[in-house]
């Protein structure tokens, strides 16, 4: 099961290598991770994928709260929150196809972002059902190369994450 982990720390060198580096100790893969800063520059948030059962994500958020540049840790539960990544995809294209990866542009409300006389690159955001629809039909096509930012992720309504 995909767990999705929201978590505040101290905004300095190194605190991403020691909380990337907990979950490496203990043998836990990162399905995705992103990390930015807050409105308060000295605090960043790091959004944390990972895929286990509830007992894992339990002992993860226990050894995160111990390392001392952790303010905060939350695991957010589905339907509680919405995520979003952004994807670049470069796809090879040519003059008798280009109107079809355009098409698919439009219906997925993406963006072309450059072209090319063989290639074109769109830039999509959403949540990973979107993204994976677009890359299907854009298979055929010939997909040439794929950059993703990781998943971001913000709890619904009234809730947010108080220090």
């Amino acid at each position: 099961m995909q767990h999705t982990l929201s978590i505040l720390v101290e905004n300095r060198a190194g605190v991403l290598s020691r909380v990337s580096g907990l979950f490496s100790r203990r043998g836990f893969n990162i399905e995705s991770l992103a990390v930015g800063t807050t409105n308060n520059t000295e605090i960043s948030r790091i959004t944390i994928v990972v895929i286990g059962d509830d007992y894992l994500v339990d002992q993860i958020t226990k050894q995160l709260h111990k390392l001392p540049d952790v303010l905060m840790v939350k695991h957010l539960k589905d339907a509680t929150y919405f995520s979003r990544q952004l994807v670049f995809i470069k796809v090879k294209t040519d003059s008798t196809n280009r109107s079809g990866v355009l098409e698919i542009v439009e219906i997925f409300r993406a963006h072309i972002v450059d072209i090319s006389v063989t290639t074109a690159t769109i830039e999509i955001s959403g949540a990973e059902v979107k993204v994976q629809a677009i890359m299907d039909l854009l298979k055929d096509y010939e997909i040439l190369e794929v950059v993703r930012t990781g998943q971001i992720a913000i709890e619904r309504g009234e809730e947010y994450m108080k220090l």
